[in-house]
């Protein structure tokens, strides 16, 4: 799976936001990035949206807040000890969208070559299965 920059994240994202809200699978398309991605990106951003909207908020604003929002206070508390996490992460090394792009192609072809020589293989030991001395130790092989 590829992992893609904090930065192509939030551009990513932003494209999803007000002002432009533009629909998802026209980014998924033009940025190489599946939906469900982008929507687990956008509800990221929305919860690290809350967690710092709620943040100097006193314990019966929050809740207000929550009640407005459909969410629940451990909901948000959770999402809050989540991004306090993140942010004490050190950051990885991660792929660029070109290097992604360039491992599956990479799988693909070492896929197909798979593909290719397990179908030689059954053509080169089928001839040999249909002679009358070898049919034992064939039927033990293919099993």
């Amino acid at each position: 799976m590829g992992r893609y920059s904090q930065e192509f994240k939030d551009r990513a994202v932003a494209r999803l936001l007000p002002p432009e809200s533009a629909p998802v699978h026209s980014v998924s398309q033009e940025l190489e990035v599946s939906v469900a991605i982008l929507e687990s990106w956008r509800a990221e951003a929305a919860r690290l949206q809350a967690v710092i909207t709620t943040a100097a908020m006193d314990e019966g604003q929050r809740s207000a807040w929550c009640h407005e929002n459909g969410v629940y206070p451990s909901e948000l508390q959770q999402w809050k000890e989540n991004a306090t996490a993140a942010l004490s992460e050190a950051p990885e090394e991660r792929a660029t969208p070109q290097q992604a792009r360039e491992a599956r192609k990479r799988i693909k072809e070492l896929e197909r070559d798979v593909r290719r020589k397990g179908k030689a293989l059954g053509e080169t030991t089928a001839p040999l299965c249909y002679q009358k001395n070898s049919r034992r130790s064939c039927s033990r092989t293919t099993e």
